[in-house]
């Protein structure tokens, strides 16, 4: 217990000093959203990458690739379970607060899953999706990567992150699916 401590205190002096210098850029990507049609449309990207754009590709797969889509929608799946498992855990340890919430100036121009914003977990799962969905069904790519970045760039613009959230979601989300592909080329399943 009391090893926790002074790494909860280092924890936060760090953030504290990351807040600091990332409040300019996350003033100005949030004052987009004051524009109706720039933060209604990435509220709406918000809200499909909660799982909503997805699930609904993921049930779309057999139907365009058969019964092999089921294999890699497992692999995708499990490694969907292993992004949420992390990102919980991190946000439940090292409890960052949000923008909104650190700084008057910024405002949440959408609702908050939770307290805590270190790391997105919206961008993890982007990336871990994007990456995976490429992999296993190339003709997507095109689609899901753009969809990944406009997911990561919604969680800033509309006050719920830091842009080191979103650069470490993004860079656990690729650990994550480069991994698991280096471990199962062929998918887990």
């Amino acid at each position: 217990m009391l090893a926790t401590k002074p790494l909860a205190a280092r924890t936060a002096l760090l953030f504290n000093k990351a807040d600091q210098f990332e409040l300019t850029l996350c003033q100005r990507m949030n004052r987009m959203g004051y524009y109706t049609a720039i933060r209604l449309f990435f509220k709406g990207i918000s809200r499909l990458g909660d799982g909503v754009f997805w699930y609904s590709l993921a049930l779309l797969m057999p139907v365009f690739y058969g019964v092999d889509a089921l294999y890699a929608l497992g692999h995708i799946t499990v490694t969907a379970l292993i992004c949420v498992a992390i990102y919980s855990q991190l946000k439940s340890r090292l409890v960052r607060q949000r923008p909104f919430i650190s700084f008057d100036d910024i405002t949440a121009h959408t609702a908050p899953l939770d307290l805590y914003s270190f790391p997105s977990g919206h961008t993890m799962n982007a990336v871990n999706f994007a990456i995976l969905f490429s992999a296993f069904f190339p003709p997507l790519l095109w689609l899901v990567v753009p969809f990944a970045i406009l997911v990561a760039f919604s969680r800033v613009i509309l006050g719920m992150h830091y842009p080191t959230d979103v650069l470490v979601g993004a860079v656990l989300g690729m650990l994550i699916s480069l991994g698991s592909l280096a471990l199962y080329p062929a998918g887990v399943f």
